[in-house]
């Protein structure tokens, strides 16, 4: 049998406990399927004497991360700390630089640093794992590095954040508040006592980035992402979706476009009978759009410490299953030298159209001024109905408005003329409406 793996792990939190559970548990498991044992030989965490209710053995305890990374008593440095710069950027960077291979769950990390940080570790013949960090323990990076050879994406999309999906389900069956859907939801651990990184969309846009740079083999580019939350989605919104056949989600979208590269995190009305509209909870789902194989659907649990473990487990183990003098793949599916400049693709028709919803005062005239903004900027509608809100004052009604195919850019003009109108009774609300199998 080959030499035992040594692994040195950084940041021992929920899920890095979770992985020495795991390897400890599972030993023999691994040891089997991978061929050789896997030993945890060294540790790092900022508090070397809180109980975390695992059994560390004989581990190394580093105070200092970056010195686990560059140590010679380690074949893989497995970072689990968190943030986009740092220690766990350092830490990761020196255990590279080191010849040492990387496991790591951190997207904001990637984000920001991982083409950077994929060019040291193809030049040092090493490998950088990032299961992880997208989508918790569903296998979509290793879909889209390894199955789908041969395939032209042409549309990413997906659930990628679970705080902020329980709280649209739970908005939808139960008929509650936003803010007493997020109360829960932190009550229950499911979002931070800061939850904004969540509900706001930047955790969704950073693992959108990622799968970005897979799927159309360009340089990661997270600041290029239109991104928009769900801290201002109502109950009228949940309930008008129903009617007309949707369900909202708050979707991370990549497309490739003839002009570039279109991203965009927003909350998203579905079709209620599409597949991705039954993801509920906090669950995830990533489906992948190619020209061989069609659409690829991949849904499990995106969060929590068992489902993370599993995915850097996963990465662990193809470490030790390869060999030494064996050639690596590159880290984003394409050389880091060889993945293109990020292009933005130029503004363009949303095929879905829009869900618009306006709280407007009850006076004659507002169905005529609504619709002449809409033709004078070229929106064809759908449906424009007088909607029914036992919450709102006898003096107030909602209007709602499904367009057909147009721009962002035409719909925002639209809105922005009604509000000059004076008709308004407070900020419209814009949701696009998205296809979905």
């Amino acid at each position: 049998m080959a030499e035992a793996l040594r692994i040195g792990i950084a940041g021992l939190g929920t899920v890095g406990a979770s992985v020495v559970r795991c390897m400890t548990d599972k030993e023999a498991e691994l040891t089997r399927q991978c061929g050789r044992t896997m030993a945890l030989t060294a540790v790092s965490a900022r508090d070397r004497n809180r109980d975390r209710g695992i059994e560390l053995g004989n581990a190394q305890w580093f105070d200092n991360p970056v010195e686990l990374a560059g140590s010679a008593e380690i074949d893989v440095f497995v970072e689990l700390i968190g943030g986009d710069s740092g220690a766990a950027y350092d830490a990761v960077k020196a255990a590279l630089e080191a010849g040492r291979h990387v496991v790591t769950a951190n997207k904001a990390l990637l984000s920001k640093h991982g083409v950077a940080l994929a060019a040291i570790a193809e030049e040092k013949g090493v490998l950088l794992n990032y299961e992880a960090a997208v989508a918790g323990g569903i296998p979509v990076i290793k879909t889209m590095r390894e199955a789908l050879a041969g395939n032209e994406v042409s549309r990413v999309f997906g659930i990628m954040n679970g705080t902020a999906n329980y709280i649209l389900t739970r908005m939808e069956e139960e008929g509650l508040s936003f803010e007493d859907c997020l109360t829960e939801a932190q009550r229950l651990g499911y979002a931070e006592a800061d939850p904004t990184f969540d509900i706001e969309g930047h955790d969704t846009a950073h693992k959108l980035s990622i799968l970005t740079s897979l799927a159309f083999g360009c340089k990661i580019s997270a600041d290029d992402i239109y991104m928009e939350g769900i801290s201002n989605i109502s109950q009228a919104d949940i309930r008008a979706a129903s009617e007309l056949g949707y369900r909202i989600k708050l979707l991370g979208v990549a497309v490739k476009t003839d002009s570039g590269i279109e991203q965009r995190v927003h909350p998203t009305m579905v079709p209620t009978q599409s597949v991705i509209a039954q993801v509920h909870g906090v669950t995830n789902a990533v489906a992948i759009e190619t020209d061989v194989l069609g659409e690829l659907l991949l849904s499990g649990p995106g969060a929590g410490g068992n489902a993370t473990a599993s995915a850097v487990i996963g990465d662990m183990a193809d470490i030790a299953k390869s060999r030494p003098g064996f050639q690596h793949g590159p880290v984003f599916g394409r050389p880091a030298a060889k993945l293109k400049p990020y292009k933005r693709a130029r503004m363009r028709s949303h095929e879905g159209g829009y869900f618009i919803r306006m709280t407007v005062h009850d006076r004659a005239g507002v169905f005529a001024a609504i619709a002449k903004r809409m033709a004078d900027n070229d929106i064809s509608l759908e449906s424009i109905v007088q909607h029914a809100d036992g919450g709102l004052p006898d003096e107030q009604k909602n209007v709602i408005l499904v367009t057909h195919e147009t721009t962002e850019a035409a719909v925002r003009k639209a809105v922005d003329g009604v509000m000059k109108d004076g008709h308004l009774v407070d900020k419209p609300q814009v949701i696009r409406i998205e296809r979905a199998a």
